[in-house]
């Protein structure tokens, strides 16, 4: 299903956010991790994490799905003091209730596979992925500290979530949305070393499989903002061993973490990622992506002229070429790449499961996630959509929503 999709129209660095639509469930609630403060797990402000928690029942009583929130990345001082005063920075913002829905959903019909698991949807307020641990707060002024603690924050959940029972899973599923995606590939050997060795682990990826494209002066321009993100919070220190030998920064490219994984992993992702399109191959820091044309081309590729659409055509390729020779290599990890001008979307109940799901041959979403992971097919799923446009039955371009 080649397409054109766009579900985010904001370009904006911070702003990676999961859409959370509910499916007739009831609000669940938040859950402060105040006893975090104790071992200086703490959001950038220093306020205590936060999760969202519905329990499991039934037959899914003993499984778990964790989901880590996106939210992009601060690389400096001022970007990540931007967010003390949201829920970006601080559990002191953050909505007290959420509804799932998608992945997450409980409606056996709109969910078959996961609706009764233990489900947990895990804020982000960090702002590195849950990598950062420096020890001595970071004075912005007279008032207002910076904490730069996201691996402790991932330490703490994990601990109180295995109080809660997930040391009992049979099964357990770590994933995440954009950073949040990220933050699932980097932890994933650490989530499956803390569970008994007899439970199903796996993880999955949406919209979290960056890569180290080039951009529009064929250059890495990421490199510096990764790099940066990666100086600021201390991150070297918790980062995969396998891929920060040259450059730290580069575990933020999981083409070179995936392959080393030992835990099976699921990468639900476009080529065309709209915020890969607007941030790697055409970031507004560079003079040629300011233009008018650049503008309209990475907010909505059915403005793209032909030789701008050559241009985005060659980063799908680098794309593809990243998932094949990443995550490719490990037989056990499936992908379900898609060709929409999309980022993140699992948590569309719409996208999930329906007469709207999201297909790549004739097979929805959940359906590929749920073979994979319970090993109903004989291997795993791999499908990569042919390139932009090839599919008559696509969404009109026009129709869009924000992610």
């Amino acid at each position: 299903m080649s397409c054109s999709r766009s579900r985010s129209r904001s370009l904006c660095f911070l702003l990676l956010c999961v859409v959370v639509i509910s499916s007739n469930a009831q609000p669940v609630p938040i859950v402060i991790v105040e006893k975090a403060k104790e071992k200086g797990a703490v959001c950038l402000d220093g306020s205590p994490p936060a999760y969202f928690f519905q329990n499991g029942s039934g037959q899914g009583i003993n499984n778990w799905l964790i989901i880590v929130e996106g939210g992009g990345w601060c690389e400096t001082v001022e970007s990540c003091a931007s967010r003390l005063g949201t829920e970006r920075g601080s559990s002191v913002f953050m909505n007290k209730t959420t509804g799932y829905g998608g992945f997450l959903g409980g409606v056996q019909s709109l969910n078959p596979d996961f609706y009764n698991w233990n489900r947990v949807k895990v804020r982000y307020c960090d702002g590195a992925s849950f990598t950062g641990d420096v020890e001595e707060p970071l004075k912005v002024n007279q008032t207002a500290q910076l904490f730069f603690r996201g691996q402790r924050i991932w330490d703490a959940i994990m601990a109180e979530l295995m109080d809660r029972g997930m040391k009992n899973a049979s099964k357990a599923i770590l994933s995440g949305c954009s950073a949040g995606g990220l933050a699932a590939i980097l932890h994933c050997d650490q989530f499956r070393a803390l569970l008994p060795k007899e439970a199903i682990v796996k993880c999955i990826s949406d919209a979290g499989y960056f890569i180290r494209g080039s951009d529009l002066t064929k250059n890495h321009t990421i490199d510096d903002v990764y790099g940066k993100v990666v100086a600021l919070h201390g991150s070297v220190k918790t980062l995969p061993k396998s891929c920060k030998q040259a450059k730290p920064e580069l575990c933020f490219f999981p083409q070179f973490v995936a392959e080393t994984m030992e835990t099976p992993l699921f990468l639900i992702n476009s080529p065309y990622d709209s915020w890969q399109i607007g941030h790697i191959l055409a970031p507004n820091t560079l003079q040629v992506a300011k233009t008018k044309e650049w503008n309209d081309c990475r907010l909505d590729i059915a403005k793209c002229s032909p030789d701008q659409l050559k241009i985005v055509q060659a980063f799908r390729d680098e794309f593809v070429k990243a998932v094949e020779t990443g995550a490719g290599k490990n037989p056990k990890n499936g992908y379900f790449i898609n060709s929409y001008h999309a980022h993140c979307q699992t948590s569309d109940a719409e996208n999930w499961i329906g007469p709207k799901a999201l297909k790549l041959k004739n097979t929805e979403v959940w359906k590929a996630v749920g073979d994979w992971f319970f090993d109903r097919a004989p291997t795993p799923f791999r499908e990569i959509d042919p390139p932009y446009p090839s599919n008559p039955t696509c969404p009109s371009l026009n129709k869009s929503t924000s992610a």
